[in-house]
């Protein structure tokens, strides 16, 4: 339950959580693919990776950001290689800095 103070005029409330970094949903939707794409349901790569089945959820979401070597854990439960987790993410463009 939100609680809200009232200062007669207004109501504040609490901000809403940012939204996630776009690198981290494309990180997530490329973790996502290739877990499909193997038949992997979030269970088993969860089991296959060492991590916890909440764990696996942010990171598929956007929600958090894996460290090195949790990206080496889920790519190892993937059979991947590291680089096909992220690799995608420099060719989008995004967070590259502009011209100077």
């Amino acid at each position: 339950m939100v609680r809200e103070k009232s200062h007669g005029w207004c109501r504040c409330v609490p901000p809403r959580e940012p939204s996630p970094d776009p690198r981290l949903l494309s990180l997530g939707m490329q973790i996502r693919r290739l877990r499909e794409g193997r038949g992997y349901s979030l269970e088993q790569l969860a089991e296959r990776s060492g991590l916890s089945f909440r764990g696996r959820i942010y990171i598929e979401h956007g929600q958090r950001s894996p460290s090195v070597l949790t990206l080496l854990d889920i790519a190892a439960g993937l059979d991947a290689e590291p680089g096909e987790l992220v690799n995608h993410i420099a060719g989008e463009g995004v967070g590259e800095p502009g011209p100077p």
